[in-house]
């Protein structure tokens, strides 16, 4: 697998140095960031290898590899959904169906990650793997937060509630918004693709739906920013340390 850029790979290197076959910088290139990276893949026993750029343009064509490419085995690590929640006392997670784009969701797991959602999930069948350009899009979010790949979403939806999660969708047809639902502090967030939106089966499972309001001209956003906006919306009403008053 390619990796390339700053985020990615130095998230990488956060996992150690199994799997990391190759790491290549660009030579004469000396600051404190790449510094480092060095510093941190040398601990880990990697001895970088320096190359001019026209060499890294060949390993990495056509990528914005900022002078730093990575060759690895295997991906990012398998998580059990069941495991996870387990070890989490409120969870908050970003469900997504039907979201097939790379770029879309390497920034769903970049917000997600961002926002501190403890992991994201997806049906097999209807979604993206996670493939080089997802987690190149996700600067790095790819490595730190788990990316759940279930058999059937309606049914996952179903064991959450067991669990006490609620389970919230979003929906251009639904009628209080997301500033009227009051959001719990287990909650799962369930996002569509742009145009097609939940499934029926996914939807009817949902114990709310809420809309984003829309001011302006546009009648949707893309599903990364509106999970940015349902994810930091929860964090704001359920993680933020409330001011005490004064006295």
């Amino acid at each position: 697998m390619l990796i390339h850029g700053f985020h990615a790979v130095a998230a990488r290197l956060k996992r150690g140095a199994e799997g990391i076959t190759e790491l290549y910088v660009a030579v004469g290139r000396d600051d404190p960031r790449l510094r480092d990276l060095i510093r941190v893949a040398e601990r880990l026993g990697i001895r970088p290898s320096q190359v001019d750029m026209a060499r890294l343009e060949r390993l990495a064509p056509g990528r914005r590899h900022q002078g730093v490419v990575m060759f690895a085995e295997g991906s990012a690590p398998v998580v059990d959904l069941d495991e996870l929640l387990d070890s989490v006392d409120k969870p908050l997670l970003l469900l997504l169906d039907g979201v097939t784009d790379p770029r879309n969701l390497g920034a769903c797991l970049r917000v997600a990650d961002g926002a501190g959602a403890h992991a994201v999930v997806a049906p097999k069948d209807h979604s993206c793997p996670l493939t080089e350009v997802a987690i190149q899009t996700s600067s790095g979010a790819a490595e730190s937060i788990p990316y759940v790949l279930v058999t059937n979403l309606a049914r996952t939806i179903e064991e959450l509630q067991e669990r006490g999660v609620w389970v919230i969708g979003t929906a251009d047809e639904a009628t209080s918004t997301l500033y009227e639902e009051p959001i719990p502090e287990s909650v799962a967030w369930v996002l569509g693709a742009e145009g097609k939106g939940l499934r029926r089966l996914v939807r009817e499972r949902c114990d709310a739906l809420v809309k984003i309001p829309m001011a302006g001209q546009v009648s949707s956003l893309n599903v990364s920013v509106a999970a940015g906006v349902v994810l930091y919306e929860t964090v704001r009403q359920t993680r933020l340390q409330r001011p005490q008053p004064a006295g």
